[in-house]
């Protein structure tokens, strides 16, 4: 028995559903994308985030994907495939999907750490042109603050204190 999809009863089982917000326009950008998002390149490897593009329909990601980062595993004429993780019950499962190029852009999420390499590099490269030694290339958590002590000479020191509770009967 197949039972027929009651109409305007229940609740929305479509593939866009609870999607009002999430795949509206930002305020002043509608319309269609600019051409520097057709023009865009992408290279097997690079990251980018899926944010889907609500003027455009075709190719958009499952609402899931909307926000994710993901590395390019393919590259196809209107179409990148995009491949992320996804937590389904206790374990992480690597998809694949393709996303059409209005619904991509490039992260920067590497940003950080590519100038990090590229400082570090420069240093090596310094320290041995130079003959003395690298100093230290990691990230070092922030020392604690210096300590100090408060001084209240110019204003009379305020103490606050709760007010006691009276019951008024």
């Amino acid at each position: 028995l197949v039972q027929q999809a009651r109409m305007g009863c229940g609740r929305a089982r479509g593939v866009r559903r609870n999607t009002r917000d999430l795949f509206q326009r930002r305020f002043g950008e509608n319309g269609m994308p600019a051409m520097s998002v057709y023009m865009a390149q992408y290279r097997l490897g690079d990251y980018v985030d899926v944010v889907a593009n609500g003027a455009i329909h075709k190719g958009m990601p499952y609402r899931f994907y909307h926000g994710k980062t993901g590395r390019v595993w393919n590259v196809t004429k209107s179409a990148v495939g995009v491949m992320m993780n996804k937590r389904v019950g206790g374990r992480i499962i690597a998809k694949r999907l393709h996303v059409r190029i209005e619904h991509v852009q490039a992260s920067r999420c590497v940003e950080e750490f590519k100038n990090r390499v590229a400082a570090n590099e420069k240093a090596k490269v310094e320290a041995k042109r130079t003959g003395k030694k690298v100093a230290i290339l990691k990230r070092l958590p922030k020392d604690p603050k210096p300590g100090y002590i408060v001084k209240a000479n110019k204003q009379k020191v305020n103490v606050m204190a709760a007010v006691p509770y009276e019951l008024l009967a």
